[in-house]
């Protein structure tokens, strides 16, 4: 079996394609039986040959009706497929001439697309099956019958009892022309196809790879802000009990009392932030019902309650009203830190443009910074990669891994005439995640 779905996906593209190349193959010695019995009129042994060409045919027809189903295409399987064309062929080459025959270099075509497709084992394998078959045809055979043994019509039209050799001879290299135009396209089509599929496996498998590490990574890190938030729920309730008692203290000189209130508000929104955490993670899979205008509007909110000193200019626009979707709430965590990302960059103002339509929504998020780096444009997104002094890398990496993840991708670039944009795109479907 094939070890992974990709692998599976690749083989059925393999096989479907021997598919193709199976039905021109057919059609091809069809075309080449019906001129030699209609314009050269050999003497051959024709039930035998039709008889391997039709079984070629209901081949191929089963194995179009087996590519409809979704089970795994194992390299076994099309190996058989293609020792079944090698039997074929030899067939047809037995009752042709064996050896003689100019189109015994088409041997080499199963052995091209098993070296392009399969592993070394298969590729070893086939070429001690067709070597054997060219070997044994070298010595068994049905000969082609002698220019003599022809129709008298043929005899006439060179006004003698038999062909010229130069004819002959003309013939066989013609057939070896012939023989060689095929195998070129064979292989520069399907040959290139088959190894453009093999390319787009190891490319899809390097991206699973990618994302799985990404994943085990986001894992580890949940788990850790597990453990934190169990643990910073006894230091905060400590810090908001020392506020109360030195908010109440008549003693606190008075300009210390707006920025006790203020370190009560930032107090009471980790709490708040930490009871959300805990109870996403509790409800983990589930989704609530709310319209795409609101949710923004409450993570605009509480996005101001985190950084009130920053200036938010929100604008939203829609070919329609806003839809009734069903919100994942690591979206709001990941719209959050997007926004915080850029009130780092410009602490002073941030405009914010929302957009959406039938099918997809689309934020704007843009600073007035200094815009970004080349490593930054290039860098940006992976993990432990930051340009703050005080930054962790994680902001950005955990928010672009919970877009994608819902379909979605994240783009950072700067704007002509100073800053940066951070650009969330996201696919609006009737009852999925935006």
């Amino acid at each position: 079996m094939n070890p992974s779905p990709f692998a599976a996906q690749t083989g059925h593209s393999h096989l479907r394609r021997l598919v193709w190349l199976r039905a021109i193959a057919v059609a091809a010695q069809c075309a080449t039986l019906a001129l030699v019995y209609h314009f050269l009129e050999m003497k051959l042994q024709w039930p035998p040959m039709l008889a391997a060409v039709a079984a070629l045919a209901v081949l191929n027809l089963f194995t179009w009706l087996r590519l409809r189903n979704d089970r795994p295409v194992s390299n076994t399987e099309l190996f058989a497929q293609l020792c079944a064309d090698v039997l074929a062929l030899s067939v047809l080459l037995y009752y042709g001439g064996g050896s003689t025959n100019p189109f015994i270099s088409l041997f080499l075509l199963p052995l091209v697309i098993v070296a392009a497709t399969l592993p070394h084992g298969y590729t070893w394998a086939m070429t001690g099956i067709t070597t054997g078959c060219y070997t044994l045809l070298m010595k068994f055979y049905v000969p082609l019958p002698m220019p003599h043994e022809m129709s008298g019509d043929m005899a006439d039209m060179e006004g003698m009892g038999e062909m010229p050799q130069d004819s002959i001879f003309n013939l066989h290299v013609f057939g070896m022309w012939l023989g060689f135009v095929i195998s070129a396209v064979v292989v520069a089509y399907f040959v290139v196809k088959m190894a453009h599929a093999v390319r787009e496996r190891d490319a899809a498998l390097s991206s699973v790879r990618e994302e799985t590490l990404r994943n085990e990574r986001i894992v580890a890190l949940g788990t850790q802000a597990a453990g934190a938030a169990h643990e910073l729920g006894t230091p905060l309730s400590t810090l908001a009990v020392v506020i109360g008692e030195l908010k109440r203290d008549q003693a606190v000189l008075p300009e210390w009392r707006g920025n006790l209130d203020i370190l009560d508000s930032q107090v009471q929104v980790c709490k708040r932030i930490l009871g959300k955490l805990l109870a996403n993670a509790h409800d983990v899979g589930e989704r609530a019902e709310q319209p795409l205008g609101q949710f923004l509007a409450e993570t605009l909110d509480e996005w101001q309650l985190l950084r009130p000193t920053v200036r938010c200019n929100y604008q939203a626009s829609g070919a329609q009203s806003a839809p009734q979707l069903s919100i994942d709430p690591a979206l709001r965590a990941a719209l959050l830190n997007l926004l915080n990302n850029a009130a780092d960059a410009s602490p002073h103002e941030v405009d914010i443009q929302a957009h959406w339509d039938a099918g997809n929504f689309t934020l704007s998020i843009h600073d007035h910074g200094p815009g970004l780096t080349p490593e930054a444009a290039a860098r940006a997104g992976s993990a432990f990669f930051t340009t703050k002094k005080e930054g962790q890398g994680l902001g950005l990496f955990l928010a672009n891994a919970t877009i994608e993840r819902m379909g979605g991708k994240v783009r950072l670039f700067n704007r002509e005439g100073g800053g940066a944009t951070t650009e969330v795109m996201l696919p609006l479907h009737a009852g999925d995640t935006p």
